[in-house]
C-alpha cells in the first residue's frame, strides 16, 4: 500500500514538474513583453498551442522510449534469474 502512494507522489511530482517547466518555457518563448492586454493575442495563442503540443510530444516520444528501456532491463534480469536457476544457483 505504502508503494503505491509513493509511486502516485512520485507521479504527481513528475507532471508537476512537467506543467511548471512547459508553462515558463512557452511563456517566456510565446508571451510578448510588453503586456497591453489582459488576454492572449491571436500570435501568442497560435505559438502556446503549438509550444504546448510539441512539448507534450516530446514528453510521450521519451515515455516510448523509456518505456521500453525498462521493458528490455526487466526481460534481461528475468532471463538471468531463469539462468542462474537453470545452473542450480538459485536460493
Amino acid at each position: 500500500m505504502l508503494d503505491i502512494i509513493s509511486l502516485a507522489t512520485t507521479e504527481m511530482e513528475m507532471y508537476t514538474h512537467l506543467f511548471n517547466k512547459m508553462a515558463g518555457t512557452c511563456f517566456e518563448k510565446c508571451a510578448s513583453r510588453k503586456h497591453k492586454e489582459n488576454d492572449l493575442a491571436l500570435g501568442e495563442m497560435s505559438c502556446t498551442d503549438r509550444c504546448v503540443a510539441k512539448y507534450l510530444e516530446a514528453h510521450e516520444k521519451v515515455g516510448v522510449v523509456l518505456q521500453k528501456a525498462n521493458e528490455a532491463q526487466a526481460k534481461q534480469q528475468q532471463s538471468l534469474m531463469e539462468m542462474q536457476n537453470a545452473m542450480g544457483g538459485g536460493s
